[in-house]
Formats: C-alpha cells, structure tokens, sequence
C-alpha cells in the first residue's frame, strides 16, 4: 500500500516554496496529492485550471505528484482519496497558531488524519504567494520565487 500525504492550498501561484516543500515531503511518502482549493471567500488571480498547469510545470511533471482540485472540508477530501496523512508548511511563528487549531479541528472532525508540520528550507522562508503576486503586479522581477512557467503567467496577467 503506498504511503500517500496531501498537501492543500490555494497555489495562487505556487512558488518556489511551495514546491521545495513537495519535493521533500516525497522523501517520506510515495505519493503527494496537491489539493487545488476553491476559496469563496478569496478572489484569486488565476483559475483552477491555470493554478494546476502551474503546479504541474514546477513540479516538472513529476508521476508521485497528483494535482486534483477541491472544495469543501478538508478532511472530507482526505477521507474520500483514502490519504491519512496532511503537510502543512510553516514559514514563521505566526503561521503557528492558526495551523495548530486547523489541526486540531481537523484532528476532531476525522481522528485518524494526521498532520505533519514541515518548516521551508532558509532559501525560501520569505516566500508568499501574496508577496510573489504584489511584486510581479508592480513589475518587480519574480526569478528564483517562482518557477519560470509562473514567472510568465504573472507578467502576462500584469501586462499593461
């Protein structure tokens, strides 16, 4: 049976951040499926549709990556895709807090999820997808943030 996680967010872009810490969450399972969420309550930039290329593209096409998208409770997700396991990233302290409660909720909703917290790696601590869309919105160079395919669908979106 293979050891399968899943990592959720809204990847509006995924950045370089976002894809080290898939790459080193496939050190210790055989499968990650990167959940694609469709937030009401956020207007993103880019569809579902380009948000997965996107991620698809950084990830280089990587056959343990699945990129699916998902609405709804988390947990319900897990539950229906068979994944005991949730990767959660924490950049700074005070990502700390609201992570630790979503876990907790979680933990109330379907015991048998486990969440597991993995810290960036120092080159890519800083790095957010609302810092990456507000440089690129005002023109500012996104390299060595984002993977060059998302490099040049912000420049696109931005175009003036």
């Amino acid at each position: 049976m293979p050891r399968l996680a899943l990592y959720a967010g809204s990847f509006d872009p995924i950045t370089n951040g976002h894809a080290d810490l898939i790459r080193r969450s496939l050190s210790f399972v055989d499968q990650i499926v990167v959940a694609v969420a469709t937030n009401v309550a956020k207007q993103p930039l880019f569809t579902t549709a380009e948000r997965t290329a996107m991620i698809h593209a950084a990830l280089e096409h990587d056959p343990r990556v699945e990129v699916r998208e998902f609405d709804g409770l988390l947990v319900d997700f897990a539950k229906a895709a068979g994944i005991r396991m949730i990767i959660r990233g924490l950049r700074a302290v005070s990502d700390f807090e609201y992570e630790y409660q979503m876990a907790l909720m979680n933990r109330h909703l379907a015991p048998e999820l486990e969440t597991v917290f993995m810290v960036p790696s120092l080159d890519t601590t800083y790095i957010s997808s609302s810092l990456v869309r507000e440089i690129a919105k005002f023109g500012g160079d996104v390299t060595g943030l984002v993977h060059a395919d998302t490099a040049a669908a912000l420049r696109k979106k931005f175009a003036r």
